[in-house]
């Protein structure tokens, strides 16, 4: 068979928009992100959009909601469908392309989730909880493969919140399941980088994204009445830059914890993307290093040699 798609996967800092606009120049592709920050206006430095990396090369699903809106797994599986259709029915390839893999792993998986609405008494029981407590309050009601998509007390609030609603409505809950959903006919490509090549081009990075004023954008959003809050709901840069910029935080002490939560999401991306391959998603691993013409060789390879 042959596939109808092609998924860039891979930590942060692999390198992974680069291979996939070679592979789209390549394949007649059009490139759907699977990011779940890069969906939001104003959020491109910390972000990591790159945009001038992508050329002539036709984008999706980046700047498409306000800074400070709540964007989630639901909304992202909605506009990834419509999303995909759209280039598969103009005759071109969806090069899917992301380190999100909640975002990634169920879009392959053709996984359907419905509109959970708020439960404001649930909220109100669980306002004043830790983050640790409502972790471990979800893991009694779901499993838990890792807590990458629950790294606030925002976020496993809404976990909790939607995984409750599926217990309440499970003629709804089914739809979520990816052995009754119909997946992706897609080869996935993941880019293999050497954890110390990894920590090296965070910490590159890092300062490159700080020279580049990474701190003036979080202060234009903070200053066009997006709240502390819900900056730091996004994590990462966003969550240590504000907290920075409103005093929490040293310039030093950002810097340092912020680079460190970096590398330690790095290392949650990976153990997602390992968990993927447990779950019977089949990820072929090729070396960051490789020059285009060696990567696309590789590429075609296993492109024509696909197996579903």
């Amino acid at each position: 068979m042959i596939p109808d798609s092609i998924a860039v996967v891979g930590p942060t800092a692999s390198g992974k928009t680069r291979r996939a606009v070679e592979i789209a120049k390549h394949f007649g592709g059009e490139i759907i992100s699977a990011d779940s920050r890069q969906v939001y206006k104003g959020m491109s430095i910390g972000t990591g959009k790159d945009l001038i990396e992508y050329g002539d090369i036709p984008f999706h699903l980046i700047d498409i909601m306000p800074a400070g809106s709540k964007y989630n797994l639901h909304n992202y599986l909605r506009d990834f469908r419509a999303a995909y259709r759209d280039v598969l029915q103009r005759g071109k390839m969806p090069v899917i392309c992301g380190g999100s893999g909640m975002y990634v792993e169920n879009a392959l998986k053709g996984v359907i989730m419905p509109e959970v609405p708020e439960n404001r008494e649930l909220r109100d029981r669980l306002k004043d909880k830790s983050l640790p407590e409502l972790i471990e309050h979800l893991k009694t009601i779901k499993t838990l493969h890792n807590t990458t998509d629950v790294d606030t007390r925002q976020r496993a609030i809404r976990a909790i919140e939607i995984q409750t609603y599926y217990i309440n409505h499970p003629e709804e809950a089914v739809l979520t399941k990816p052995s009754d959903a119909i997946p992706l006919n897609a080869l996935v490509i993941g880019i293999d980088i050497p954890r110390e090549e990894r920590r090296n081009r965070i910490t590159e990075r890092l300062i490159a994204r700080i020279n580049e004023g990474m701190i003036d954008e979080v202060k234009t959003l903070l200053d066009s009445n997006i709240s502390p809050e819900d900056l730091i709901y996004y994590g990462l840069e966003y969550k240590y830059v504000t907290l920075y910029l409103i005093g929490k935080l040293s310039l030093d002490s950002m810097i340092t914890e912020l680079e460190t939560a970096i590398h330690q999401f790095a290392k949650r991306q990976m153990t997602w993307f390992r968990g993927m391959q447990k779950r019977a998603t089949n990820i072929h691993w090729l070396p960051y290093d490789l020059s285009e013409s060696d990567f696309i060789r590789q590429v075609k390879y296993l492109y024509d040699n696909y197996t579903y």
